[in-house]
């Protein structure tokens, strides 16, 4: 499930070989009178040596004083903490919650992606963490650091500049918007990542060219169309309410002062549910200037 692989900080490497060397990915900015917030869309991994700055955005991050990314907690035995706490259950085997139809694709899966203790592994995780562990196999099996993103690097750049990193969100909070579905949409994102997880080297292929080439339409429909058509409610809960809320968080930049420079994952940017587009319905007006 495309929308996943914003969350599971690891993309997909040897496959990218070929890409092109370009340098072309959106850029927008919202002005108010006093304050002036650039949104840039970033993808969680990259290949090594992959292009994306340009003097336009150069010039846009020289000017920002502070970087509000998506999330900004690097604690890996915190995540750990949270995996386990929120993503395990003994008591209700995920194979009990299953018909037979995908049971039989969970342990498909399971040897697809070579998982150590196999459907046995993913029969004590909720729904929602077996749909990531899946998703992100394939990925990582490609050679994806997840230190390569365009945020994480922003992250490190910013920090080294002595400049201020912020975050829209906490990792508890990111997890809990999985942990918290409902059951019948926790399966729902199983099911969906059961559907395409084979495609996710090749998904994130066709992401960072469009990422690189600037093409936000090729970004909705490989990042967001699959959950948006088939599964309206998922989308609904783990893209447009966030998008809305960063809208807000947005907003009230806008009222203080000085230059922000927003990374938050290409998909949150792109579509008819965007970032932007719920800042105009809050009376904000965004421009792309690259």
């Amino acid at each position: 499930m495309k929308t996943l692989r914003r969350f599971c900080f690891a993309l997909a490497f040897a496959l990218l070989a070929s890409t092109p060397a370009l340098a072309d990915p959106a850029l927008w900015a919202a002005k108010s009178a006093t304050a002036t917030v650039y949104l840039f869309g970033t993808v969680h991994v990259l290949p090594e040596g992959a292009k994306w700055h340009y003097p336009a955005l150069d010039k846009a991050l020289a000017d920002s004083d502070t970087l509000y990314m998506e999330e900004n907690d690097d604690d890996p035995v915190g995540m750990q903490t949270l995996v386990l706490q929120y993503g395990m259950d003994l008591q209700h085997p995920l194979s009990h919650q299953l018909d037979d139809t995908d049971r039989a694709r969970l342990d498909a899966a399971a040897k697809a992606i070579a998982l150590p203790g196999g459907a046995a592994t993913l029969n004590a995780m909720k729904p929602w963490l077996a749909a990531l562990t899946i998703t992100v196999a394939p990925i990582v099996k490609a050679g994806y650091d997840p230190k390569s993103g365009a945020d994480k690097q922003l992250q490190r750049a910013f920090k080294a500049d002595g400049k201020t990193v912020e975050a829209f969100e906490t990792a508890e909070q990111q997890i809990k918007y999985f942990a918290d579905l409902p059951s019948a949409l926790q399966l729902d994102l199983l099911r969906n990542v059961l559907d395409d997880y084979a495609k996710g080297p090749e998904q994130i292929k066709a992401l960072i060219h469009a990422w690189q080439t600037g093409d936000v339409d090729a970004i909705a429909r490989i990042i967001n169309g699959s959950m948006r058509e088939q599964y309206p409610a998922l989308y609904e809960v783990l893209l447009v309410d966030r998008n809305r809320n960063f809208a807000k968080r947005i907003e009230a930049l806008l009222k203080g002062g000085g230059t922000i420079f927003v990374a938050v994952g290409a998909g949150h940017l792109a579509g008819p549910d965007s970032v932007q587009v719920q800042l105009a319905k809050l009376g904000t007006e965004t421009e792309r200037v690259h």
